[in-house]
């Protein structure tokens, strides 16, 4: 693997502690690849897809995705907090994200489709315009985030506080507009 990476792919491979770090990929394919435990310090992901890929507890310190997608991915207890946050773009399709940390980023417009998203972070998060398709959000944490025309309208099991989050033209459904109510601990038949 050189510094600079165009057009490549990469599958079942087992990458160690530093294999990524400072490496640049454009245009390149991860398929079922192994990142546990890695860092991918400072490295730089543009238009990349990642298939089937296990990223549980992997180091992400000052990485740039770039129109990236990850697909069926393993992002279990992966802190996102410190990802570069100049000019990025990145979304997830079937992905294993419980207990990941978003906190304070800026997350316009980013796709979670499909995704487990158990007590994920997401204080003082942007979201807006976010998408959330099918979504289970069990204990995930959305406190000061800005939710402003959120599709929450399929997703299911979140607790969001009204008066602690901007939520201004998101969108529920009947069903589950009752994640909007539960610290009031009322009643609804």
């Amino acid at each position: 693997m050189t510094d600079f990476n165009f057009d490549a792919r990469f599958e079942n491979e087992i990458f160690t502690a530093n294999d990524f770090s400072f490496k640049e990929f454009e245009n390149c394919t991860f398929i079922k690849c192994d990142f546990r435990n890695s860092s991918l310090q400072n490295a730089r992901f543009l238009d990349c897809t990642f298939e089937d890929c296990n990223f549980n507890h992997a180091k992400i310190n000052h990485v740039s995705l770039r129109g990236v997608w990850f697909v069926g991915c393993d992002f279990t207890s992966v802190n996102f907090s410190m990802t570069d946050q100049i000019i990025y773009e990145f979304h997830f399709k079937s992905c294993l994200l419980d207990y990941a940390q978003f906190y304070k980023l800026k997350l316009n417009k980013i796709q979670f489709l499909d995704c487990s998203m158990v007590s994920v972070d997401f204080m003082e998060t942007n979201l807006e315009q976010a998408v959330f398709d099918n979504c289970n959000l069990r204990l995930a944490v959305f406190s000061k985030s800005n939710l402003q025309k959120v599709d929450f309208l399929t997703s299911y099991n979140f607790s969001i506080d009204p008066e602690n989050n901007k939520l201004k033209g998101a969108i529920f459904s009947q069903e589950n507009v009752i994640g909007l109510l539960e610290k009031y601990q009322i009643q609804i038949k």
